[in-house]
């Protein structure tokens, strides 16, 4: 665990002005994914847009703007690998069962996941179009129990 720990706190000098991160993903059932997301799953829609540049899109805060998750309507269906996911790091059980509970009351159900997130206590749910959603009971890095680092070889450059 301590090279994880110290892993997370050294980034990159190359890297040292970067203030914030998005990724993006596109989505066919756009708007299925958007009120998943926001009213679902319960992350914060910060932005939306359409006719931007060619694009219609909605940003979520992931929990603030310095690391945004945007969606981007795509015209036609998109290939999803399964084993595409977002995953959400809770910082303790209770909290990762209260998204659960929230999931579920929506009418989903956990989904079959990676031996990984089994072992570490993780629960999965397929969002709109089909990519994972994971909720994990810990922090990566910071109280991950031992699980997850119980099977095969592990290696933490520059710890």
């Amino acid at each position: 665990m301590q090279g994880q720990e110290q892993q997370r706190r050294n980034w990159p000098a190359p890297l040292a002005g970067l203030g914030a991160i998005r990724f993006a993903r596109r989505y066919h059932r756009f708007q299925e994914a958007v009120a998943f997301y926001r009213d679902v799953v319960g992350l914060r829609l910060v932005e939306s847009f359409a006719g931007s540049y060619g694009s219609t899109g909605a940003i979520f805060a992931l929990p603030d703007s310095a690391c945004t998750f945007e969606l981007v309507a795509a015209e036609t269906p998109v290939p999803v690998d399964p084993d595409e996911q977002l995953c959400l790091y809770f910082r303790d059980a209770a909290t990762m069962a209260a998204a659960r509970a929230r999931l579920e009351a929506a009418g989903l159900a956990p989904v079959a996941a990676h031996p990984y997130w089994m072992a570490t206590g993780a629960v999965a749910f397929r969002d709109p179009e089909g990519r994972g959603l994971v909720l994990a009971p810990f922090l990566y890095g910071v109280n991950e129990p031992a699980a997850g680092t119980a099977e095969g070889e592990h290696v933490f450059p520059g710890a």
